[in-house]
């Protein structure tokens, strides 16, 4: 079973996805958190597998909630899915940057939503890669790419300089939002050999997930943002 911790502050969207969630059979609700603290309390008391998290709750904002599960050593096992709207689409890449495994539009279909949390759930990070990458590269793009710097409470810049010239190609495909099979067939390896070199490249550039690589090789200027 997928034990999903739903976080929003709208008692009324909490109760739409708990019901959407348990008519899975592979998924239960396993608690609900009005706010950001609330939710962090909870996945270290549920043990949860995926929080669905807003961005905008009272207090402790999601963005928080995210960077402070994702920091917790006894909360290795959780993954955040970010749920956003238009209008906090500029929450995205700080989301990301926080260590969510991807995010999700609150006007998805229902399917999409589920599948979603199958998806991380299963350890990949890239929900729509596509999407994905393009909606970071805009981001990026209109924050002059700028990374939060240690003392602001963001990561050490990327060294890419630790990165083989394999790892550099595969980081590239990476961010053009490509699954391990595709990146395979594109550079004639198999798909084995593009996981230990994904992994490897997340150990050297200290990235929890795919998501933070896809932000990596932007903010490095490995791959460039496309004009809008």
């Amino acid at each position: 079973m997928i034990r999903v911790l739903l976080a929003d502050d709208q008692a009324l969207l909490r109760g739409a996805f708990r019901v959407l969630v348990e008519s899975e059979p592979d998924m239960e609700v396993v608690g609900e958190a009005s706010d950001g603290a609330e939710a962090v309390a909870l996945a270290r008391g549920t043990r949860a597998d995926v929080v669905l998290m807003d961005i905008r709750m009272p207090g402790t904002d999601g963005l928080a909630a995210t960077r402070e599960i994702t920091a917790a050593e006894d909360l290795t096992h959780v993954a955040v899915l970010v749920l956003t709207t238009f209008e906090a689409d500029e929450y995205v890449a700080q989301a990301i940057r926080a260590g969510a495994a991807g995010f999700l539009g609150k006007g998805a279909e229902p399917d999409e939503l589920l599948a979603a949390i199958r998806t991380i759930a299963a350890g990949d990070a890239l929900l729509s890669p596509s999407a994905t990458k393009s909606l970071i590269a805009q981001f990026l793009a209109q924050s002059g790419g700028r990374r939060p710097l240690p003392s602001e409470g963001g990561p050490a810049a990327p060294d890419l300089d630790a990165l083989t010239a394999r790892e550099r190609e595969v980081l590239v495909e990476v961010a053009m939002g490509l699954p391990n099979d595709e990146i395979a067939e594109r550079l004639g390896v198999s798909p084995l050999t593009v996981k230990t070199h994904v992994n490897r490249t997340m150990a050297k550039l200290g990235a929890r997930d795919r998501a933070q690589l896809v932000v990596a090789a932007y903010e490095s200027g490995l791959v460039r943002a496309a004009p809008r």
